[in-house]
């Protein structure tokens, strides 16, 4: 289970601290479905369904790929493919042999990025998995009709049997071309928003693709909802979400979360649209940002340690490393380095991690430390389930609909008519 320390974020509460009894009403909310937006909380419960209903035929197909193709071309935007290409670059880094490589398209309009991925798959068998609830948002749509193309092209009349839709159960362009053209599909419920979807269809087939164990992931996160169903403060989602609220509420506006794993980078892409989406409404909201260390502490270090002091700081910390290197001795420690002798780079790190720590909390930083007990299909189906849920407690102490996201369609209409759909006005 994710742990939460708050001890340097002690330092900057008020004496009465977190407003617990805030996050027991916010939590109240989600779990009783009274509050705005809860047609949408049925992520909570996904796990399970997914289980009784869709996770044997994902494997299945996931297995038929990785049999036949060498790439798959996941084609979707935000919580489309956010959570998916998080996973496959925590867990899976490096494709290991019979692993298709993933490439993840549809969330550009760049030309220089769709024919460099066109270049990258050369003469590859591949399959594409279109991901979208309507099949009319223009990035992956344009995508998929390109990459649809280059499937006829290479396999003619066996093309369809290359398309995978993951879509609406009943309705909407994609899910109609689906079943007219024979296409295997996967639903994205009705219930559940894109950025809380990587636990459906949306995120597993892909991740499957990639070799990573879908089946150990659900049943960690069947198992990690259920520990989260604990109402009161030793709840590591309500410390989390009732932490940054109180912080937010003294003026710290903006929060960066960091890991000390770079192959961290896309889970923290994933966390930025699943806090910002949720929360960035009615003028309120946290902004969050992310970084990378240690390489960012020789970046953006300075302006952490000595900028604006309305920054909030949460690390991610795996406790348990996947691997171990013991630091060499050198004869002649020419690099003065021979202190570090036999220690493992493991260990190093953590130190650094301690002492960064301690100087961004002394300098005016609040540090929230989540942990997380190892990379791997249960620690990431941990921490998805974490962030999900203290999203929507901190949503709903910030008296928002953490399950909206109205904002995001100005820029598509003015898109629309500025290239001319019709009707668009």
């Amino acid at each position: 289970m994710v742990k939460v320390d708050l001890s340097g974020a002690k330092p900057f509460f008020t004496a009465a601290g977190p407003d617990y009894a805030a996050a027991a009403a916010a939590y109240k909310t989600f779990a009783e479905k009274t509050g705005l937006g809860a047609d949408f909380t049925g992520w909570e419960g996904m796990p399970q369904r997914i289980k009784d209903t869709e996770l044997d035929a994902i494997v299945a197909a996931a297995e038929k790929i990785r049999s036949r193709s060498q790439a798959l071309v996941a084609i979707g935007i935000g919580g489309s493919y956010l959570g998916a290409k998080g996973a496959i670059e925590l867990l899976k880094p490096n494709p290991g042999p019979g692993d298709p490589k993933v490439f993840f398209m549809g969330n550009t309009l760049s030309v220089d990025a769709i024919n460099d991925t066109i270049a990258a798959l050369g003469d590859m068998d591949f399959d594409v998995n279109v991901i979208s609830k309507s099949g009319t948002t223009l990035e992956p749509a344009v995508s998929f009709r390109i990459f649809r193309e280059l499937l006829i092209k290479k396999y003619g009349d066996k093309a369809d049997d290359h398309i995978f839709a993951t879509t609406d159960a009943r309705r909407g362009v994609l899910k109609g071309l689906a079943d007219k053209n024979g296409w295997t599909s996967f639903v994205v419920p009705d219930d559940v928003g894109g950025r809380f979807s990587v636990l459906s269809a949306v995120g597993l087939l892909p991740m499957a693709v990639a070799g990573i164990d879908v089946r150990r992931v659900i049943d960690a996160a069947i198992a990690e909802f259920k520990a989260l169903d604990v109402g009161g403060p030793e709840n590591p989602a309500w410390q989390y979400a009732a932490a940054r609220q109180h912080l937010y509420g003294k003026g710290y506006t903006v929060e960066i979360l960091g890991c000390y794993e770079p192959s961290f980078r896309f889970m923290a892409e994933w966390w930025k649209q699943l806090y910002g989406e949720s929360e960035g409404k009615d003028h309120k909201g946290i902004f969050p940002a992310s970084v990378e260390f240690t390489a960012d502490l020789h970046s953006m270090g300075q302006y952490i340690q000595q900028g604006p002091r309305m920054l909030m700081e949460s690390i991610v910390r795996f406790t348990e490393s996947r691997t171990s290197f013991p630091f060499p001795v050198e004869e002649e420690d020419a690099d003065g380095l021979n202190y570090l002798a036999g220690r493992d780079l493991s260990e190093i790190c953590r130190v650094a991690a301690d002492a960064v720590r301690e100087a961004h909390v002394s300098g005016g930083v609040p540090n929230i430390v989540i942990e997380i007990p190892k990379r791997d299909e249960e620690g990431f189906a941990a921490m998805v389930c974490f962030f999900e849920l203290a999203c929507s407690i901190s949503g709903y102490m910030s008296q928002v609909n953490p399950f909206d996201q109205p904002g995001v369609e100005a820029y598509k209409k003015n898109m629309f008519r500025m290239l001319g759909k019709p009707g668009a006005k």
